[in-house]
């Protein structure tokens, strides 16, 4: 794993270009297999603007509408492709301070997300304005570990999604992070706190065995991992799943050049990824599907967004 100034320093800075390709296992017969692309990003706090061309680090880097280019660019070229988010949608610039997250959710309804989960940032205006702006998206939020029951998030999330992508059916759910001492307790009121291990397995388990998916996604807004083993984390919560197939994750703005395999419960792989963070990063995942539905990670992308500034 990349530092994020290696990270940076070691790709090249074009809109829309592929910039690191790692092969896993490729398809065998192009008639008996299909191809899923999976996008995704997380904590881009609010950065609905490229990074300032101010001689900065980040100059130049992110902002929705060169990501948008890139997706429609993806989208033109392959048939079935996930977009997905893994939390703190909102604070970090003043179109949050001002608009409160409505740019926010109509750009990434205008992106055509498919699903996003909640971090922990997305309570700063409060619960009930996060419920305000959802009137804005045309993607669900799904989460499975916390209990908004009497909250203004009643009614306004779901544990997971499923979508159907070809012949394939994917099932989607979502853990947020343990609020307690993150953030203000008025923030986020009645909400409960579950045993994210417990809620995931149960509901993958469900997605697995009586919906039949052929591949189940989590998006984790719990952090990669911290120095501190028990801690719980996306690496903690791969180890202890059994169903879960990819955790796409955010929180600790962790820039991966390439994913992390992990072995679950069962001694079946879960693939651990995260693209940084202030939408400079595009994560992407191609997977192939066998004709019995097998899968494999056939490549991954790392693909900066924007123009990076010369330094």
């Amino acid at each position: 794993m990349l530092s994020r100034r290696k990270f940076i320093q070691q790709s090249v800075c074009i809109s829309g270009g592929v910039l690191a390709t790692s092969n896993y296992a490729l398809g065998s017969d192009a008639g008996s297999v299909q191809k899923l692309i999976v996008l995704h990003t997380n904590d881009v706090h609010s950065r609905l603007e490229p990074f300032p061309l101010d001689g900065s680090r980040n100059a130049g880097l992110g902002g929705v509408a060169a990501r948008a280019a890139l997706i429609n660019t993806i989208r033109s070229e392959e048939e079935d492709v996930l977009l997905l988010d893994a939390g703190d949608i909102f604070q970090g610039t003043p179109y949050f301070n001002f608009y409160k997250g409505e740019p926010e959710i109509k750009a990434m309804s205008k992106m055509r997300y498919d699903a996003a989960t909640m971090g922990n940032h997305d309570f700063d205006a409060g619960m009930e304005n996060f419920a305000t702006q959802l009137q804005y998206a045309s993607f669900p939020v799904v989460l499975c570990n916390y209990d908004f029951t009497n909250t203004p998030m009643e009614h306004r999330c779901v544990p997971y999604k499923l979508f159907k992508k070809g012949k394939l059916k994917i099932g989607v759910t979502g853990v947020g992070i343990a609020l307690k001492g993150l953030v203000p307790d008025a923030l986020y009121g009645n909400t409960q706190y579950l045993d994210p291990v417990e809620h995931v397995n149960r509901i993958a388990a469900s997605l697995k065995k009586k919906e039949g998916c052929d591949m189940v996604i989590c998006l984790s807004h719990l952090g990669y991992r911290y120095r501190e083993g028990n801690r719980m984390s996306d690496e903690v919560l791969a180890k202890e799943t059994e169903y879960i197939d990819l955790i796409i994750g955010g929180h600790t703005h962790t820039f991966m050049d390439k994913p992390v395999i992990y072995k679950n419960k069962l001694g079946g792989d879960v693939i651990v990824n995260q693209a940084g963070w202030g939408g400079m990063v595009l994560g992407r995942l191609d997977f192939i599907f066998e004709k019995n539905k097998s899968k494999s990670l056939a490549n991954t992308h790392t693909v900066l967004i924007g123009k990076k500034s010369s330094e």
